[in-house]
């Protein structure tokens, strides 16, 4: 189980920050950690088999059975997932072990370390070379991560995982009342994973652009940039952690960072004055509808939730962020101004004027006249994947014939928040639009393998 990040001596102690770059113990500074004694491959270079880093499109990949997931194969390890010795900093493996609790019990002074498991200390024990000037650096490196490969001990996969793939982790804890001998239920593991992804959708809509209540926009090639996120829980069930790869997940964990911050002083704005307008402000930092019911799902039952993240060793702190950030706490005492936010955020998104074109995907109107409407498959002129127009007959039967021949159409209009802006109100200018044959051979095989369904729904309302 992850050692609670409040938990005097995390990530603190001799081991983080002997090295140049590094704060000693936890009091001295925090500068850049120096780049690898070796160069890393250039992308594409045949240094070994490319990380598979797909996942699902919920934005995880990994395991749900309660313990972290085994670090994906790529550049820097061999086919399990262990580590290239050659290509490890010693200094990166060291503040990785301080991060996940592991603790430094003496070693030769100048040359190597050794490191014991977290809690009892009981286990094997790893001896980590201080540089790469000790002469047998690459053998203690290799005994170390082989050693951490076939240990019991949960963060030491969390500890390989941020080897084998440099990257920023944010950990989720819900304090939750136990079950029988200490268990979690089922649906409170899925809670927590639920709450979680909503967040790193959030981060990674705030990434794309600052909105109040973003409904359907973004929404596409914001979960396409969370594929890469690898996941593990702790054993209780009660935390969490995720990995977003310094590149390209380093924008959403910096966006995340400010968002969560800037949501903290608005709550405690609100909950001390009763003026919601913080929240406005709070937009700019990444605040937003989508993260604010996040907070709520997360908190939502519990007695208290804590989200941290933590930078990754090898690329250090981001510019404009703390080196060691402190956990941001919510109480269930915070819902009433989270869901209050919420609400504003929705209400307060103004309609969006725009010009976009689409493919007609389904046509329907009470009668043989007047006007119908049209669901429209958007190719361009809107961050949303299928909008639905309302079309006087004039327009109606332009976009019909449209479809007929294989051909998008243009309209402008306003795209409403109402719905999660999926509905364009207003609409105009509805003319056909010239594509290449490629695109219109692929709309009229779509059409042909839909005719029923294009006739039926040209017919009357269900």
């Amino acid at each position: 189980m992850h050692r609670p990040i409040d938990d005097p001596g995390f990530g603190d102690g001799p081991g983080y920050g002997d090295g140049p770059g590094y704060g000693g113990g936890g009091s001295g500074g925090h500068g850049p950690v120096p780049p690898p004694y070796r160069p890393h491959p250039a992308p594409g270079a045949p240094s070994g088999p490319r990380p598979d880093l797909s996942g699902p499109r919920s934005g995880f990949s990994g395991s749900r059975s309660g313990t972290p997931v085994a670090p994906p194969a790529g550049p820097w390890a061999d086919a399990h997932g262990v580590p290239d010795p050659g290509r490890v900093d010693p200094r990166v493996l060291g503040a990785l072990l301080a991060r996940h609790g592991w603790r430094r019990r003496g070693g030769a002074a100048g040359r190597y370390s050794r490191w014991t498991p977290p809690g009892t200390g009981t286990g094997t024990s790893l001896l980590v070379p201080e540089s790469r000037a000790f002469p047998d650096c690459e053998d203690l490196l290799g005994e170390a991560l082989a050693a951490l490969a076939h240990s019991a001990t949960p963060s030491a996969r969390e500890v390989l995982t941020g080897l084998a793939v440099p990257s920023d982790e944010i950990r989720w804890w819900r304090d939750v009342p136990p079950g029988p001998a200490g268990t979690v239920p089922w649906t409170v593991r899925e809670q927590l994973g639920s709450a979680a992804r909503q967040l790193l959708l959030a981060g990674a809509l705030a990434v794309r652009g600052r909105a109040g209540y973003y409904g359907a926009r973004h929404r596409r090639p914001a979960q396409a940039s969370l594929e890469t996120v690898l996941v593990g829980a702790s054993p209780g069930g009660r935390g969490l952690t995720a990995f977003l790869p310094v590149e390209p997940g380093r924008p959403i964990a910096v966006r995340l960072y400010h968002a969560l911050h800037a949501a903290r002083e608005a709550v405690d704005y609100q909950r001390a004055t009763g003026g919601t307008e913080a929240f406005d402000a709070a937009v700019e930092a990444g605040v937003s509808r989508e993260l604010t019911e996040a907070l709520v799902a997360l908190v939502r039952g519990t007695e208290g939730a804590r989200i941290a993240l933590e930078w990754a060793p090898a690329a250090g702190p981001p510019e404009g962020c703390a080196a060691r950030p402190g956990p941001v706490e919510f109480s269930p005492g915070d819902l009433p101004a989270l869901r209050e936010a919420s609400a504003r955020y929705r209400t307060g998104e103004p309609a969006v004027p725009v010009r976009l074109t689409g493919a007609v995907v389904r046509m329907r109107r009470s009668g043989p006249r007047g006007e119908g409407t049209v669901r429209l498959r958007v190719l361009g002129g809107a961050e949303v994947p299928h909008v639905r127009v309302t079309l006087d007959e004039e327009a109606y039967r332009t976009a019909g014939h449209a479809h007929l021949v294989g051909l998008p159409i243009r309209v402008s209009g306003r795209l409403e928040s109402r719905g999660g802006f999926r509905r364009l109100t207003d609409a105009s200018e509805v003319v056909p639009v010239q594509v290449d044959e490629v695109e219109r051979d692929r709309l009229m095989k779509a059409l042909h393998e839909n005719l029923d369904f294009f006739g039926e729904a040209c017919g009357p309302e269900d």
